[in-house]
């Protein structure tokens, strides 16, 4: 499809091929952390190794000082890249995510691979659905580990952004929050310490990024949408957050496959903002 998303029937194609794609498999659910892992054992596409969003994709919730990162802080690249290697996974090898919730976790894995350099990396549009849709097949096999040498040297790493670069900051930067909108106006808070949203930011809940069938609204539409929320600001410019640096992933998608280019991510997001009664939160 383009260099973002591949559909279903083109993947099988390509796992057919002579050089398949390392295929993951990111299903995950907030209020049960093992239900992907269950999922994944019940059935996933042929080949598929899963990746758990707390035991893979993050670090420890604090760091060595004790202080609270965030519910999914960013591992160390060389530790990701590490855990990555034992799965197969080298530098230049073709890379497609996929999950069971429109992208919302797979996105993140693109963010994290980019951000150790590899632009080899898509998403499969409309996920698991998507796959069954088109009549493919499930598999129950756990394919083996076919480890590669860890990299030696990662690619240029991808911006990211500290609390305290976001508050010394504030009112000179574009932030946009990825969280539906009520938990946004402060209305409801089920996972984070306080309700709201960091001052100045802008609302666009990851979930408009979809049509409703859960595959990517078409690069025209996305562009037109994100240009109408940004304004004049350029999309490298943005900060993206959401509630713990998950589906932010998924606006930094929507953004580069829109061809606005590829904003910052604040790792910490919410669940790090507030944590800390010092920083300031807006409502409404």
């Amino acid at each position: 499809m383009n260099e973002h998303l591949i559909d279903a029937t083109s993947l099988q194609r390509e796992l057919a091929g002579p050089q398949p794609p390392l295929l993951f498999d990111l299903r995950f659910e907030l209020s049960d952390p093992q239900a992907g892992a269950r999922a994944y054992a019940q059935g996933h596409l042929p080949g598929a190794h899963y990746l758990h969003l707390d035991a893979d994709l993050s670090a420890p919730l604090h760091g060595e000082t004790g202080r609270f990162r965030g519910r999914h802080p960013l591992p160390e690249r060389e530790v990701f890249a590490q855990r990555l290697a034992q799965r197969g996974w080298a530098p230049g090898r073709a890379v497609v995510a996929y999950d069971a919730q429109g992208g919302m976790y797979a996105a993140r894995l693109w963010w994290m691979l980019r951000w150790l350099g590899e632009h080899d990396v898509r998403l499969l549009d409309g996920g698991l659905s998507a796959w069954s849709a088109a009549g493919l097949t499930l598999s129950t096999a756990i394919p083996p580990l076919e480890p590669a040498p860890t990299p030696q040297a990662l690619g240029a790493e991808l911006p990211t952004l500290s609390a305290a670069q976001v508050a010394a900051q504030l009112g000179r930067i574009l932030i946009v929050d990825a969280r539906g909108p009520e938990r946004f106006r402060g209305e409801v808070e089920p996972l984070d310490t306080q309700a709201g949203h960091i001052p100045g930011a802008l609302n666009r809940p990851f979930a408009l990024n979809l049509q409703a069938d859960g595959r990517f609204k078409p690069a025209e539409q996305l562009r037109q949408e994100w240009q109408t929320l940004l304004g004049k600001q350029r999309g490298d410019a943005v900060v993206h957050q959401c509630g713990s640096g998950v589906t932010a992933c998924h606006n930094l998608f929507a953004v580069e496959l829109a061809g606005l280019g590829l904003g910052s991510l604040y790792p910490g997001s919410w669940s790090e903002w507030s944590a800390d009664p010092r920083r300031p939160v807006a409502k409404g």
